[in-house]
């Protein structure tokens, strides 16, 4: 199977969404409000989702600067870089909440876990916190008379318990699974023990994302002081025998000092459970850079084409498991905006 789009296209997203943001012309008037994420690679900024070439990019914008330029002539759009074309033929996607085509809540912003590349728990206050449940459902209620809404997706920072935390997701999910009893329904919580993790699945759920962030153990200590690998790692295992194949998915995050190698073993210890990885360049923000490197020192830019090839390696490996990305119904797979992901863009 050949992936989605052309490798020049792969190539392009993977330079854009490492780059800086895209200025929005002045007297561009934008067709719909931007995204406002508190959660994910762009919390804390102002963000649109550009569409080019089969494949999407969630960028931070700007009306005064930028490393890259909207360029709008008779109409159609174009990303410039130093005044030369960069992507050409591009449109703009709105964004249900926080992605498109879905309804992919934030919880609770506030978090117990310091990750330090996390810049959710470090954002000031604004519309999207202190939400109450009934609050929620309305916001999904809303959004489910859009006519590109395809599925809800919850994700939360851990604000006193894990096991808390959970039960109010598994709440969640069950009222909205009553509403919509059709709908494809993600969660993505820190648990931490089996019984979370079935009490998700039997609440509604269609699929899981537990993100054990890192397979370098010194990084991971460094990076997730109030996090247990191990108990991450068997609520995987346990996931994947309750959710199923192509239904349960993991955050590894790169570019925090970590080798190929480690990455790539990641992949494959996450492929022998069932799961998918979601190989993710670290974003570095005003909100999670003094953290980084208080904890691991200066860090090397992920670059591009690493970015590429570790997706390539991704690919290669997944197959192999007879496991892929295009089943997933929910959250990042099929967001596809903030990273590199085998199968579609390689």
């Amino acid at each position: 199977m050949v992936s989605k789009v052309a490798p020049a296209v792969a190539e392009k997203k993977a330079e854009l969404l490492l780059g800086g943001p895209v200025r929005i012309p002045s007297d561009f008037r934008m067709p719909f409000l931007p995204s406002k994420s508190t959660a994910g690679p762009g919390a804390g900024s102002a963000a649109v989702v550009f569409s080019f070439g089969g494949t999407r990019a969630k960028k931070s914008i700007s009306r005064n600067e930028g490393e890259f330029e909207l360029s709008v002539v008779r109409g159609r759009m174009s990303i410039l870089r130093d005044g030369s074309i960069f992507i050409k033929d591009v449109e703009l996607v709105p964004t249900i909440y926080h992605a498109p085509y879905q309804a992919f809540i934030n919880i609770d912003s506030s978090c117990t876990m310091d990750c330090k590349f996390c810049s959710t728990p470090r954002l000031k206050e604004d519309r999207t916190k202190d939400l109450t449940d009934e609050k929620i459902l309305s916001m999904i209620e809303e959004a489910a008379k859009k006519k590109d809404f395809q599925s809800v997706s919850f994700t939360s920072g851990v604000p006193s318990t894990p096991a808390m935390t959970v039960k109010r997701m598994a709440g969640l999910v069950s009222a909205t699974r009553k509403m919509m009893p059709r709908i494809s329904i993600g969660v993505e919580p820190y648990a931490t023990r089996p019984d979370e993790v079935e009490a998700l699945r039997e609440a509604g759920a269609d699929e899981i994302k537990l993100n054990i962030e890192s397979f370098d153990r010194d990084i991971f200590e460094k990076v997730c002081p109030r996090r247990d690998f191990d108990l991450i790692m068997h609520a995987i295992i346990h996931a994947s025998e309750v959710f199923g194949k192509n239904r349960v998915s993991s955050n590894i995050i790169y570019g925090l000092g970590e080798t190929d190698e480690n990455v790539l073993e990641g992949v494959r210890v996450l492929a022998n459970t069932g799961a998918v990885a979601t190989l993710r360049a670290l974003r570095r923000s005003e909100y999670n850079i003094s953290e980084l490197e208080s904890a691991l020192g200066r860090l090397e830019p992920v670059t591009a084409d690493r970015m590429l090839r570790l997706a390539r390696e991704e690919r290669e490996i997944l197959k192999s498991h007879g496991l892929t990305t295009l089943k997933f119904r929910t959250m990042c797979h099929t967001c596809l905006s903030c990273d590199i992901v085998p199968f579609w863009d390689v």
